[in-house]
């Protein structure tokens, strides 16, 4: 699996014709604006042969799909919502279906300006990445109209992701991001609350680097957000999905982690009694601090061991995501 090759990087001379590059949006009752975005969209760009729109309406009770068909987008209906997560999932094999070069997801409802889209695109069509993220904190100014909490809540999970992956995100929820054909051969999600901290963690722990565009946003007052209309529920489902990503993708670290720190309780506790024994020639009353220190010792081992365990079937999650590359670019590029 080339998880660590980007594409060569051209000379100034060189013709470039990447191929395709598909426009994704995920809609859910867009119908008032879908049309006006999708009008919004370069019908052109320089670098790509067509450039191509794709609508995922998830599971919209308006006219959304119609609107987009009718505004020239291909659309692919999802019969019940399957959340961000799913949209994005259905969009990249999409993508790979249409042999897409680049897949570049933007939002429906407008608050990202398509015009930015060539310098989102640009790192890849220069062949010094293969994905980019949209970065709406380049300065440390939050955006007009953003809620402060949000804001605040965005930088805690920028810092979370930066650690799982290894590598400074400045804005790891941004959705205005671009892929290339080699990425998306490589990315393999299994959340379908969101994707956009686990692509970045899934991507990184492959030897991918994302280059981290400034892009402008807009927030429209009143306009209450899909994903992050809830924000205790972000915040637990983001989580959820961070800790399995690193469960995943660094389980004797994940695991053994956790050993240890069951270990020192136990350690502190046992210690404790110890000390108290020694100074008094009596446990009492912290006989039961024994025990459970004893029984935090215990589970600390059985923590270890399912280190060990969870390193060898992380090993062989890696050798069936380098089987699913290969399946996948036998599948889509016969």
């Amino acid at each position: 699996m080339s998880s660590n090759v980007i594409l060569q990087e051209k000379g100034p001379e060189a013709e470039q014709d990447l191929g395709t590059l598909l426009i994704y949006m995920p809609a859910l009752n867009e119908e008032a604006s879908i049309a006006r975005v999708i009008a919004s969209l370069p019908t052109s760009l320089p670098g790509f042969s067509t450039v191509e729109v794709l609508v995922v309406d998830d599971g919209s009770t308006d006219a959304t799909a119609r609107l987009a068909r009718e505004a020239g987008a291909f659309v692919v209906s999802h019969r019940e919502n399957k959340g961000v997560g799913g949209a994005f999932q259905t969009a990249a094999k999409e993508a790979l279906r249409m042999k897409a070069a680049v897949l570049v997801s933007i939002d429906a409802d407008g608050q990202f300006d398509p015009a930015q889209i060539p310098s989102l695109v640009a790192p890849i069509v220069a062949g010094k990445s293969d994905f980019a993220i949209g970065n709406r904190f380049e300065t440390t100014e939050k955006p007009d109209n953003m809620p402060f909490i949000k804001f605040a809540g965005n930088h805690a999970v920028n810092s979370i992701v930066s650690k799982v992956a290894n590598t400074p995100i400045s804005d790891a929820s941004c959705g205005f991001r671009a892929y290339s054909r080699e990425a998306l051969f490589n990315l393999n999600l299994m959340g379908h609350f969101t994707y956009t901290h686990e692509t970045i963690i899934d991507l990184a722990q492959k030897g991918f680097n994302p280059a981290q565009v400034p892009v402008a946003v807009r927030y429209f007052d009143g306009r209450v957000s899909r994903v992050a209309h809830n924000l205790s529920r972000y915040a637990f489902q983001s989580l959820k999905i961070i800790i399995r990503s690193l469960r995943d993708h660094k389980p004797f670290a994940f695991f053994a982690s956790i050993a240890l720190g069951v270990f020192v309780l136990g350690l502190l506790g046992g210690a404790f009694v110890g000390w108290h024994w020694m100074s008094t020639g009596s446990v009492s009353p912290y006989k039961s601090f024994g025990f459970i220190s004893l029984s935090l010792v215990i589970i600390a081992q059985i923590f270890l061991v399912l280190a060990l365990l969870a390193d060898m079937l992380g090993r062989i999650r890696t050798n069936q995501e380098r089987l699913l590359y290969f399946s996948k670019k036998a599948h889509y590029d016969r």
